[in-house]
């Protein structure tokens, strides 16, 4: 008679090592990533204690106003590039016709006069933006 081999019992566990590694390398890559993602010209935020804005499904259009009176638009690629406020209603009008849902968001500097800021957001509602939101910083002691 042949003797009889033990069965060797199938292990059911799941090796975890590799995926946690993959996620704190993923973990590190969103945090050094994260800050970069910011749109927008540099302009110095006012600060007002608002709440933030709910996730959009579009990327927002970002029209910026430096100190010195200059309009930038940021369309989603990240460049920004100084531009006539007609040229900028232009492309506004354009995009708001292919894509109505798009938010629209200006970036005012603190020192820019109020009245530029409310001549940017009227031309941007006459070419189409039903709101226009103000980006702002949380004051800072709630930082």
């Amino acid at each position: 008679m042949k003797a009889r081999k033990p069965k060797r019992k199938l292990v059911a566990e799941i090796n975890v090592v590799p995926y946690i590694d993959v996620m704190l390398v993923l973990l590190i890559v969103f945090m050094i990533t994260a800050p970069l993602l910011m749109q927008g010209v540099k302009v110095e935020l006012p600060e007002a204690p608002s709440k933030p804005l709910e996730e959009q499904e579009e990327d927002p259009l970002i029209v910026s106003v430096k100190q010195d009176g200059s309009f930038y638009l940021d369309l989603g690629s990240g460049e920004n590039t100084q531009q006539p406020l007609a040229e900028i209603k232009d492309k506004v009008a354009k995009v708001m016709r292919v894509k109505p849902k798009t938010p629209v968001l200006v970036w005012g500097d603190a020192r820019v006069p109020y009245g530029t800021v409310v001549t940017l957001m009227s031309e941007l509602q006459q070419a189409g933006a039903p709101s226009v939101g103000l980006v702002t910083e949380p004051p800072s002691d709630l930082r």
